[in-house]
């Protein structure tokens, strides 16, 4: 019995404790690991070279890459910078960044519940075809788009019936519901014990597809570079939250994203090539086709079909699994942090049964195409909008501030309708101009600033002005989270970093409309607006989601340009 507690020891460790007494990951090597786990996932192989395909390759990588740096790794370095500096999961960070953005952080970590049961049914369907491999020859082989559909998802075509279409003869299918009952024991086996056991088994989870990918490349491949970093789902600010208060996050930052990008060089596109593939703009392929229909075709004509098949799937099925253990892992550090009577694996054993049943109606496309973009976009405009605005207040006035934010968000909402409805560049036009127009009536109405701003903008009063109202949250964002991530010799949040972040599909529901899976999950995306927007109007509704002696946090005195009022918050007291 002794020698199992030491195995059980060794395997299950308990976590670490930080000098706050927070648990604390064995090693920064764990954390980046257990980061690149979320990030290099199922996408990496799958939905990356569907990207690639169907829009024509080498051109795509030119708007992407300026996405990346523009919009992906400042994300990155928000979420991880908060989550060390404050200690807490997303709720908690987004509070101490302004009381009325926990609604942001729930929305966050809502969407993660949302896409964990998805990414559950794409492995129990990737198990099923891993079962399907020890059979010689392979059953798919010259019939793969009919096997996927018959013998895997058993699809079911909708038939129109009045006002709403229908699917006859939908029912539960046993090995899928248990293969997905048996990924879900593996991600509570993962992360019952916290981040003391996802720090041993991330070792495994991010090792071993790196060494399968490697070995798959040198038979039939060519790599590209995909860089989904995970940005929006929430782990990232749950998992830094258990570093040591001063680690390196930029430097982190930049590694989880230049490690993820790498490993992306080995997403096998050679099977494209292999296949003779070519875009056709009238024909357009998703991940699901990469992944169940042009691999399976590459690998059944392979030499060794079989060994590969095999390889392949246990790849993807590792790969997807370590992403979907790290974004339930965001939803456990809400409960634990909110609630420290329930014991972790009670609570893991509760989220997880929850998420098995929500996989068996799964569905995903309006959380990607709505509820995600939205929700980025969402963190870094306020984050560098909200934060310490009673400073801005104090400086122009609310009916600047007001103005100047107000035609930002118009300018891009109407923006966008004038772009659909009409032209694209009407559109763009119509956007820049009511925005330029707000610029000018705030900057006038504006009252002056008695607190002198950076170089620059102290040149003149205007030149001031602007300032406070464009780049004073997201500058004094950055300062204060430099006080706590850029001490010794850690790499500083640069300053360029807070204007990159404000800069950062409604109308495709109208084609589906009458299809009531897909009104169910346009409207489940949707919750996570009404999230953030009731945060914004009602904060006191969700300190539910935050530790009493943590709910006033966020009492800062009026103190514009004064650097380090944040510091004393961060240690868990108020100034006010």
């Amino acid at each position: 019995m002794e020698t199992l507690k030491k195995v059980g020891g060794f395997l299950a460790p308990e976590a670490k404790k930080s000098d706050d007494g927070r648990d604390q990951w064995p090693s920064r090597t764990s954390f980046i690991l257990a980061s690149m786990c979320g990030c290099a996932g199922l996408g990496n192989l799958l939905r990356f070279p569907s990207q690639v395909y169907n829009n024509i390759g080498l051109q795509w990588f030119i708007p992407y890459l300026m996405a990346v740096f523009i919009i992906a790794i400042p994300t990155l370095i928000l979420e991880v910078s908060i989550g060390q500096a404050y200690r807490g999961g997303c709720v908690i960070a987004f509070n101490n960044i302004n009381q009325r953005l926990k609604g942001m952080g729930l929305g966050l970590l809502f969407i993660a519940f949302c896409i964990g049961p998805y990414f559950v049914m794409n492995l129990a369907w990737i198990m099923a075809y891993f079962r399907h491999s020890f059979a010689s020859p392979l059953p798919w082989k010259g019939r793969t788009k009919e096997f996927f559909m018959e013998n895997v998802v058993r699809n079911v075509s909708p038939v129109e019936a009045g006002t709403y279409v229908q699917y006859p003869g939908v029912a539960l299918i046993g090995e899928i519901v248990g293969w997905s009952a048996f990924t879900w024991f593996l991600i509570w086996l993962c992360i019952f014990r916290g981040i003391g056991m996802t720090g041993r088994v991330v070792y495994f989870t991010m090792g071993l597809p790196i060494v399968i990918t490697i070995v798959l490349i040198v038979v039939r491949s060519c790599g590209q570079v995909f860089f989904s970093t995970g940005v929006g789902f929430g782990y990232f600010t749950s998992y830094a939250s258990y570093n040591q208060k001063y680690s390196n996050a930029v430097m982190d930052s930049v590694i989880i994203a230049c490690s993820n990008a790498l490993f992306e060089i080995f997403a096998v596109l050679g099977c494209i090539g292999f296949l003779q593939l070519f875009p056709d703009p009238n024909s357009r392929i998703g991940s699901s086709d990469i992944g169940f229909l042009t691999w399976l075709e590459a690998v059944a004509n392979m030499p060794g079909a079989n060994f590969w098949a095999v390889a392949l799937f246990f790849t993807l099925m590792v790969l997807g699994f370590s992403s979907a253990f790290a974004i339930l892992d965001s939803i456990v550090t809400l409960i634990m942090d909110a609630q420290k009577r329930f014991r972790r694996p009670i609570v893991v054993t509760g989220i997880v049964i929850l998420s098995f049943l929500l996989t068996l109606p799964y569905f995903d496309r309006w959380i990607n195409d709505v509820a995600l973009v939205f929700v980025v976009w969402a963190e870094c405009y306020t984050s560098t909008t909200i934060y310490r605005w009673k400073d801005v207040w104090g400086q122009v006035g609310k009916p600047a501030y007001f103005v100047y934010n107000g035609c930002f968000l118009l300018a891009m909402i109407l923006g966008v309708a004038i772009g659909h409805a009409v032209q694209p560049s009407t559109g763009a036009g119509a956007g820049f101009g009511l925005f330029i127009t707000g610029v000018v009536v705030s900057v006038l109405i504006a009252t002056e600033p008695d607190t002198k701003a950076p170089s620059f903008w102290n040149r003149n009063v205007s030149l001031r002005k602007l300032f406070y109202l464009a780049f004073y949250s997201g500058n004094q964002l950055t300062i204060d989270l430099n006080l706590i991530v850029a001490t010794g010799n850690n790499w500083a949040v640069p300053i360029f970093w807070a204007p990159l972040l404000p800069s950062s599909a409604t109308s495709l529901f109208y084609a589906v409309r009458d299809d009531p899976l897909h009104i169910f999950g346009f409207a489940t995306a949707h919750l996570v607006l009404i999230s953030i927007i009731l945060g914004l109007i009602v904060p006191s509704w969700f300190d539910v989601f935050i530790p009493v002696a943590r709910q006033h946090e966020r009492k800062i005195e009026y103190a514009p340009g004064v650097a380090g009022s944040s510091v004393s918050i961060i240690a868990g007291r108020s100034n006010g």
